[in-house]
């Protein structure tokens, strides 16, 4: 390969295949770079090559590909920027397989070309050293998950891609069938009830990796496709699942990365998780951490936190360290309508440098007052504290966008640390907009059963045994354990507004399935595509996916979707409405 001869290869005959990176012909002498998946080796032709070789090389053109045969030798310019810069082929032989026309883009790292023109000549993106090496990544963590899973017990098996519609909190993909017109598959959104009926089945230890379809908004981490490392586990609870999972996690990091991560994991409680950071996916390689301010504002005379306070609100705020001098009116502004996005009304700041105490609300308190706020959120000369008011819910979700992208403009995000935690213990229930009750994971989570009462009296109290795996500021994956008692899952059913006629017409085939000794079980699923992206520092899960699809849900190489013919319509038994 192109990226694997070093100085020890000299004098060896060698055959390569690639294509044309740069040619450079200066007449009797021609230089070429030759590149695969591998890297670059340079190639070079001169006068001592048959005549007809030496045209075909002074031929070459960016993109050609073509194959060479030839003899190491060691450079006498040698180039320090590529693995192979100690030698070089003279070539004596050559054969062009097929020639190539101007590329749309340039085929390099840094070529900074549109999004929208790379996922459309995405064959020619994915020559690139950075993708074939996030292909290669990707590559290497499925290899891991086979390996570490199978040494483990687990059996993989693979569970249908055409399956009937069932809510599990985004819009399905819907498949129509021709042999039954007016009825549809749906593409799974993920294999939870077959997963759940493979340890009705006796699998014990299942695994998968698996494609998985939500009909959803995009956005950096999301796509219309995605894939899960999913797994299940019979006659586990929590602590045997996330034993199991640092294992493997442990395995990816030393392999893929060369890096030893201390287990076990911290673990958090979700209540705590919202309270100190405003998110139930924290980021933790920072201090940055949300402090309640109520008692501080309480019987205070500015009319927007009290209002706040008399309607069961809250007020809360964080410190940013050095974040006085970086933080300018102008900046200020943009993070007021940024945190607007989240229902904030406002945004308050407190200053603290130099020269002196400002702030925002200062005609509103006295600089004692504003002293106290300061030392209440531990700020110190050069920072500045940000506050909002309103429900818990606002509070949380702006602060927790706050104090990440406050970390991110203080350069604190570095991603070559790696910070794992569980999320541990969240609601079984919470309420949508129109207030109506629903389960937070899934109805098939199972409640912390020295809780139960609470479906009568508290059900917004009731917690679940369910579990995230957080990797700075993002959710790698998350599981629970399973009900397994069919009159325990009729109760979720119920609490979630189910009728007994749309619990068997959704999931009859499950509950019937519980009749018949269905062990304890637990499971978890990974976004395989965002612990890719983590692992390479990437920002998007488009740049570990060899053909994602674009902002619009187009696959802008094939140009899907696409109208059907008439005919397929008709077989289906479709008409399209006119509208």
């Amino acid at each position: 390969m192109c990226g694997d001869l070093r100085i020890s290869d000299v004098d060896k005959n060698v055959v390569l295949n690639g294509w044309v990176a740069k040619a450079r012909s200066l007449g009797g002498l021609v230089f070429v770079d030759l590149r695969d998946k591998t890297g670059i080796t340079q190639i070079t032709f001169n006068e001592d090559v048959p005549e007809d070789v030496l045209e075909k090389a002074k031929s070459l053109r960016s993109e050609y590909c073509i194959g060479i045969k030839g003899v190491v030798k060691e450079r006498s310019s040698k180039n320090s920027n590529i693995p192979t810069g100690d030698i070089e082929v003279f070539a004596d032989e050559i054969e062009i397989y097929s020639a190539s026309e101007t590329p749309p883009i340039y085929i390099k790292d840094d070529d900074n070309v549109d999004d929208n023109l790379r996922l459309k000549y995405r064959y020619l993106d994915l020559r690139k050293s950075k993708m074939q090496r996030n292909l290669t990544v990707r590559h290497k963590v499925v290899k891991c998950a086979r390996d570490y899973f199978d040494e483990h017990g687990f059996t993989e098996v693979e569970t249908p891609m055409l399956i009937k519609p069932t809510p599990e909190g985004a819009r399905d993909y819907i498949v129509p069938s021709r042999v039954h017109n007016g009825s549809f598959y749906a593409l799974p959104q993920s294999p939870q009830m077959f997963k759940q009926l493979l340890m009705v089945a006796g699998t014990d230890r299942y695994f998968q990796v698996v494609k998985c379809f939500r009909d959803e908004d995009l956005r950096a981490d999301r796509q219309p496709e995605f894939t899960q490392i999913d797994l299940e586990m019979s006659f586990a609870g929590v602590d045997d699942v996330i034993e199991v999972q640092e294992g493997f996690i442990k395995k990816v990091m030393k392999e893929v990365k060369g890096i030893d991560v201390e287990t076990p994991f911290p673990r958090i409680t979700y209540a705590e998780a919202m309270e100190r950071y405003g998110s139930d996916k924290p980021d933790t390689r920072f201090d940055i951490e949300l402090i309640k301010l109520n008692e501080v504002f309480d019987g205070c005379g500015f009319e927007v936190f009290t209002k706040t306070l008399a309607e069961g609100g809250d007020i809360r705020g964080i410190c940013v360290p050095g974040g006085a001098s970086l933080y300018s009116r102008k900046k200020i502004d943009k993070l007021v309508t940024e945190v607007k996005h989240y229902g904030a009304k406002g945004l308050v700041w407190i200053k603290n440098d130099e020269s002196g105490i400002s702030s925002s609300v200062g005609k509103f308190f006295s600089e004692d007052e504003l002293k106290s706020v300061l030392e209440k959120c531990g700020a110190g000369t050069g920072d500045i504290v940000f506050i909002v008011s309103g429900t818990s819910k606002i509070t949380y979700d702006s602060l927790g966008f706050l104090r990440r992208k406050a970390a991110g403009d203080l350069g604190l995000l570095d991603d070559e640390q790696f910070n794992f935690l569980w999320v541990v213990d969240f609601p079984m229930f919470e309420e949508d907009e129109e207030g109506n009750i629903k389960a937070m994971h899934h109805p098939f989570t199972q409640p912390k059963l020295d809780e139960l009462d609470k479906l009568d009296n508290d059900i917004l109290g009731l917690r679940a045994n369910a579990y995230d795996i957080v990797l700075n500021g993002v959710e790698l994956g998350g599981g629970s354990v399973r009900i397994h008692d069919q009159e325990l899952q009729k109760r979720m059913f119920k609490a979630l507004g189910l009728t007994d006629e749309e619990c068997k017409e959704k999931f009859g085939f499950l509950i019937e399935a519980f009749k018949y000794g269905a062990p304890p079980h637990a499971g978890l699923a990974y976004g395989l595509d965002r612990l890719v992206m983590l692992l390479l520092g990437e920002k998007s899960i488009r740049e570990v996916i060899a053909f994602p699809k674009n902002q619009n849900a187009e696959c802008p190489v094939c140009e899907a979707p696409a109208p059907a013919g008439d005919g397929q319509l008709d077989e289906l038994g479709i008409k399209l409405s006119d509208e």
